[in-house]
């Protein structure tokens, strides 16, 4: 939640972000880095309360984007970067938090340090808005990991956000790009660093890589260390994307939905699980970027500890009712609370929350839960809540604390007709596919009328989808930026395009609705272990003896090879088990654990299996790579999961068979909703999301992100 802790936490923060490059021919200019600085600090002032003077920014706006022009902070030049990581390093005491902030391109130069990588090898690094000047320079890897290792040697508790890639490519339209370049910056660079010495930095680099020059993997910016937390946009060879958000102003996808889920999510985030939230986000937008993760990754958040730390909203009013029972006084019982969380919080309806007695701290003992209440009104700064459980006898008072349990999933999302110019870029149309555009997107809105799992985005809603007409006179949907390989084509002329369209778009709804369902504060995830483990060049019939992969934040397999799915039930109660394949052409399907078939395996306890994976790329010869991610479910009592199993975005969603069992606990019941027929208006109450949460805390689920190559 956006609640600040009772003490404002001493966190010193360096916020860089460059959008206007001096001239030079490898980076253009961006357009959603000095907004993603500006959100940033907005939220260090405003949510978590550290002062001004504890924020240090260095921004370079985009001389075009009229709005951003005007600032005061210094440039985010080589020399004053480096200068500013000195400077914190100086004036920050052991225990303190430093914060640190990228937002800007990511580049790849002909390395300086040749002794240790190797005369063919590359530096990687953060591109200073200076770098285009004669005499410009990098601040390279090298350079960076001895920046962070003062700090931790100082005892500074560290965190790194990355908004930059090493990659890049030419981006389709106005609204979007990629924070990276294509080419290798072959160029003579001034070797010399202000940093630090050649040999200190040399010594440290070896240090922190274990002695081993080349050790670190290309595109990963830093050598592992536990010492830090850093959060990166992207892995190895994928794209950093900024874009419109809601066709608006332009952030850095890692920056945006971080902000996002930090003022909307639950309490107490670990970096781990706002990793996985902000990953999930941005896969269902740009299947190309996942965030990558490395170090303390259960430090909480703008934390020191890896306790149980949570922050909560407080109750504003209670509303009760007089209750008379059958030869027993009258009681009064609580139906509605009023929180200190709204809108500007993230707070929708649907969200859930527990209530504490006033004065609690410790939320981890949930014996001392008063209530359970939903969010059903939320108004700028407030919200009203039902009460639709009550734990304990115990008076809900103003201030009782309350936690946040869950975030609802949308089953009803938001659709808006774009459309495009004339023009002859690849956002434009010709003249005669735009004199057809306007009907052509009429009719997509009059085949949306009715359709209970989509609507029509207003101007103060985002939306989850864009419809658009491209050049080729036919329909596009685009999550960010358009789908690829969507076959058959729809051509806007073909009477029945516009209702594939919607049907697209409901399945679209289905997968993403799969992809985000999460319980992670079920007392059952500690009791589930999922761990993915590879053996190169097995075969069935040969020995099982996987090992971890080299590097457990990029799980990388080749097509026709195998790797291990190693599940085990930790608990003391028998748990049914699933496994769902999220395949990056839209389709979810059912892993087969054992022999024979069925709906969910059940795991005694401490049973373990390992099953090995036939990982394969579809033979169709248009992607060198793939993305797939396997969602373990453990539940308690039965659900049946086939509901959840769609086929391929461009086949037909099959109607379920009415002899699937309709589970009647919560999350029964939401598979039960996601596999309701395209047609068919999502069973649901009244408003656009479905919380999914067990009292019982029955049922959990872990990912595996996995990138299968050629």
């Amino acid at each position: 939640m956006t609640n600040q802790p009772d003490r404002t936490p001493d966190i010193y923060a360096l916020l860089i972000g460059i959008d206007g490059y001096q001239p030079n021919r490898l980076y253009k200019n961006l357009k959603g880095c000095f907004r993603d600085i500006n959100l940033v600090a907005d939220y260090l002032l405003k949510t978590l309360k550290i002062p001004s003077e504890k924020i240090f920014k260095l921004t370079s706006p985009n001389p075009e984007v009229a709005e951003t022009i005007e600032t005061k902070d210094p440039e985010p030049t080589y020399e004053n970067i480096v200068a500013q990581f000195h400077a914190i390093t100086e004036i920050a005491q052991p225990g303190e938090q430093v914060y640190i902030h990228y937002s800007g391109h990511g580049g790849r130069m002909t390395t300086i340090y040749p002794e240790l990588k190797g005369n063919d090898q590359q530096d990687e690094g953060i591109v200073p808005m200076d770098v285009g000047n004669e005499g410009g320079r990098y601040l390279r890897d090298v350079e960076l990991a001895t920046l962070l290792k003062r700090m931790t040697d100082k005892g500074l508790i560290v965190t790194v956000i990355m908004d930059s890639c090493h990659s890049g490519e030419a981006t389709r339209g106005d609204d979007v790009a990629i924070r990276g370049m294509v080419e290798i910056d072959t160029a003579p660079r001034d070797s010399e660093s202000l940093v630090a010495p050649r040999q200190e930095l040399i010594k440290n680099w070896l240090a922190l890589t274990d002695e081993t020059a080349a050790s670190i993997t290309p595109g990963h910016w830093l050598p592992q260390s536990k010492d830090y937390v850093l959060l990166a946009a992207c892995r190895p060879s994928e794209y950093a994307f900024e874009y419109a958000v809601s066709g608006k102003e332009r952030h850095g996808a890692l920056t945006y939905w971080m902000i996002d889920t930090l003022t909307s999510s639950p309490s107490g985030l670990t970096y781990k699980t706002l990793h996985d939230r902000v990953s999930a986000k941005i896969q269902s937008k740009f299947p190309q970027q996942m965030p990558m993760l490395v170090g303390e990754s259960d430090r909480f958040v703008f934390g020191v500890d890896r306790g149980s730390l949570q922050y909560a909203v407080n109750v504003l009013e209670v509303i009760e009712e007089e209750v008379t029972e059958a030869g027993s006084e009258p009681k009064k019982i609580p139906k509605q609370v009023r929180l200190d969380a709204g809108m500007e919080n993230g707070l929708s309806p649907g969200y859930r929350f527990a209530i504490y007695g006033f004065g609690t701290t410790d939320f981890t003992q949930k014996n001392q839960q008063l209530a359970i209440v939903e969010i059903a009104k939320v108004g700028a700064s407030d919200a009203w809540a039902n009460v639709i459980e009550v734990l304990r006898q115990d008076k809900i008072d103003q201030g009782s604390p309350a936690v946040m349990l869950s975030a609802p999933v949308d089953l009803v999302r938001g659709v808006r007709l774009f459309k495009k110019e004339v023009g002859e870029k690849d956002n434009q149309l010709n003249q005669a596919i735009k004199d057809q555009e306007d009907a052509a997107l009429k009719a997509v809105e009059a085949a949306l009328a009715g359709n209970g799992w989509l609507k029509l985005a207003d101007a103060q809603q985002k939306e989850d989808y864009l419809v658009a007409v491209n050049q080729k006179g036919e329909y596009e949907i685009c999550i960010g930026t358009p789908i690829e390989n969507l076959t058959p084509a729809l051509k806007i002329e073909d009477s029945d395009a516009p209702q594939k369209v919607v049907k697209r778009l409901v399945h679209l709804v289905k997968y993403q609705a799969i992809q985000q369902l999460s319980n992670q504060f079920s007392d059952l995830t500690s009791k589930l272990e999922v761990e993915l483990l590879t053996q190169p060049n097995w075969q069935p019939g040969m020995p099982k003896k996987p090992q971890p992969f080299p590097d457990p934040t990029n799980l990388v397999v080749k097509s026709g090879e195998y790797a291990f799915l190693r599940i085990k039930n930790t608990s003391s109660q028998v748990l049914n088990v699933a496994v769902l394949d999220l395949e990056s052409n839209w389709a979810v399907s059912r892993i087969q654990l054992q022999i024979p078939e069925g709906i969910f395996y059940p795991f005694d306890p401490n049973q373990e299996i390992l099953i090995p994976l036939a990982m394969k790329l579809p033979d169709t010869g248009k992607s060198s790579k793939g993305a797939e991610t396997l969602k373990v479910f453990a539940t308690v009592k039965p659900n049946d999961f086939r509901w959840l199993e769609l086929p391929s975005l461009e086949q037909e969603i099959d109607q379920k068979s009415a002899t699937l069992i309709r589970g009647e606990n919560p999350l029964g019941q939401f598979m039960a909703a996601v596999g309701a027929d395209v047609d068919t208006q999502p069973e649901i109450p009244s408003y656009r999301a479905t919380a999914i949460f067990d009292p019982s805390q029955e049922w959990t689920t872990k990912e595996i992100q996995i990138s299968i190559v050629r």
